[in-house]
């Protein structure tokens, strides 16, 4: 497999068992439970490189969800173990794009990957820039850098 860009990147792993009210019936995980995933994964992510996603919070900075893209390759189970790995994939004044990799922690089959868009925004909803040293922060971390 050729080596990309986003192969030398850093990625957090968050690993966790699969929780049975994260499934339905049939005890297969929810589709919408991975989107729960994802926002650990970049919690995991942001404390893994020193700046916990408080530390924008206590800016009165929030970043807003704008879009999510999950697209489901096999289904996860209850009591199984996943990882989700997590990178910056875009960084922009305004906001940031994280990407995400499901994976079976037994074996490393890919279950679901997604990224998720954010927007920068303050404590009345308005868009605003990053502040320059998260920005800076961040820079080293972004795909498109």
């Amino acid at each position: 497999m050729k080596r990309t860009r986003m192969d030398e990147l850093f990625s957090s792993t968050s690993r966790f068992r699969v929780r049975y009210a994260e499934t339905d019936a049939m005890r297969i995980v929810h589709h919408s439970s991975y989107i729960v995933w994802f926002e650990e994964g970049r919690s995991e992510y942001m404390r893994q490189i020193g700046f916990p996603y408080t530390n924008l919070e206590a800016m009165g900075l929030y970043l807003a969800v704008t879009e999510v893209h999950a697209r489901y390759l096999r289904a996860a189970k209850y009591d199984e173990e996943v990882l989700v790995e997590t990178h910056l994939q875009n960084l922009r004044s305004r906001g940031l794009t994280f990407y995400y990799r499901v994976l079976k922690a037994a074996d490393g089959e890919l279950l679901t990957e997604g990224e998720t868009v954010h927007i920068c925004i303050d404590d009345e909803n308005r868009p605003r820039r990053l502040p320059k040293e998260v920005y800076k922060l961040l820079k080293p971390f972004a795909e498109g850098e």
